[in-house]
């Protein structure tokens, strides 16, 4: 490496603790408070050692609004048993009922709109897959054969399909 290389990494490296002393946090400064406008909020209102907060609005096809926001500090999730929460996620962790989620949310309410989805399977597999999400707490039976997706879940599966992406 040569004097000049590692005198260009000794200023990037000096900058970078600089940055950091001079955030009232101890940790940098969050590049564009602009676009990080709620995290900039969480860290205002939370002390050490943070936390995580997910909070989204949602207007479905069907008219339904879910506005929803959920936050819990970093202890809380850290010490929690996190075993409680595996059949909500198994549910999920299928693509035939990721589908049947989607185009739920997206207005097919009926066992009989998500029996015509191409690829689905049977009525019987549909069915399986349909119980499988009413039972995790994902959908709900609201008569007639017609399912929905429960507003207060609405913002959470969404944000989990977002964290996924990642």
């Amino acid at each position: 490496m040569s004097d000049t290389d590692r005198l260009a990494a000794l200023e990037q490296r000096v900058a970078h603790l600089e940055q950091i002393l001079q955030s009232p946090s101890g940790s940098p400064a969050t590049p564009d408070a602009d676009v990080f406008w709620a995290l900039e909020g969480l860290i205002s209102r939370v002390s050490d050692p943070g936390g995580v907060l997910f909070t989204g609005h949602v207007t479905l096809p069907d008219g339904r609004a879910a506005r929803w926001q959920e936050g819990a500090g970093t202890e809380e999730l850290l010490d929690g048993d996190w075993s409680q929460h595996v059949a909500a996620l198994a549910a999920l962790a299928h693509p035939a009922r990721i589908r049947l989620l989607q185009h739920v949310l997206r207005g097919a309410s009926t066992a009989g709109d998500l029996v015509q989805i191409d690829g689905m399977g049977t009525s019987g597999q549909v069915y399986h897959h349909l119980r499988q999400l009413v039972a995790a707490g994902w959908l709900h039976a609201v008569g007639a054969g017609r399912y929905e997706v429960p507003v207060a879940r609405i913002v959470p599966l969404l944000t989990t399909i977002l964290g996924a992406r990642r």
